[in-house]
């Protein structure tokens, strides 16, 4: 549960981006420990973290707690990746780098697939090869980093899969 992830297991602060996710520039810092609490106005500030009219960058909050549509976005960004993640697995053209488990899903394919996935309108970033892959890359062949969103369409997953073939 998200109380065994933090302060059940001791943690202090928790910072809770919500800008990824659908805000615009929002982000909290949560803490669990009353004692932080009263240092954190004085340290935000000076940390220069205190924006001017900040009271209009911190009404989102609202509307994303809100009847869940946090949880919603999430959903769907990580639903996206799923269907994103099986399309590739099922291609022939590319393999998955290891397991999705969120939003991202990362991509082993050579590089021309990738310039022609890209020239179709695809965005994603060739990514650092690790080194636990070793040998298991041809010398044309990169990993590549692709992200979904709240804001990821059905289509897009759909176009990037007929894109990349069968």
């Amino acid at each position: 549960t998200p109380a065994e992830m933090t302060w059940k297991a001791g943690i202090d602060m928790l910072s809770f981006g919500g800008t990824k996710n659908g805000c615009w520039c929002a982000e909290a810092l949560v803490l669990f420990d009353p004692a932080m609490r009263e240092n954190a106005e004085y340290l935000r500030k000076r940390s220069g973290q205190l924006f001017s009219k900040n009271r209009f960058i911190s009404a989102q909050w609202m509307a994303y707690f809100d009847n869940g549509l946090w949880l919603d976005n999430a959903r769907h960004s990580n639903a996206m990746a799923q269907e994103l993640a099986q399309g590739i697995a099922a291609s022939r053209h590319a393999r998955l780098a290891w397991t999705c488990e969120a939003n991202e899903v990362f991509m082993i394919a050579e590089r021309s697939t990738a310039a022609r996935l890209m020239k179709a309108g695809a965005k994603f970033h060739e990514w650092q090869r690790p080194a636990f892959l070793g040998d298991g890359l041809s010398k044309d062949e990169a990993v590549y980093r692709l992200v979904t969103s709240f804001a990821t369409r059905r289509q897009d997953v759909s176009d990037f899969i007929d894109a990349l073939g069968g």
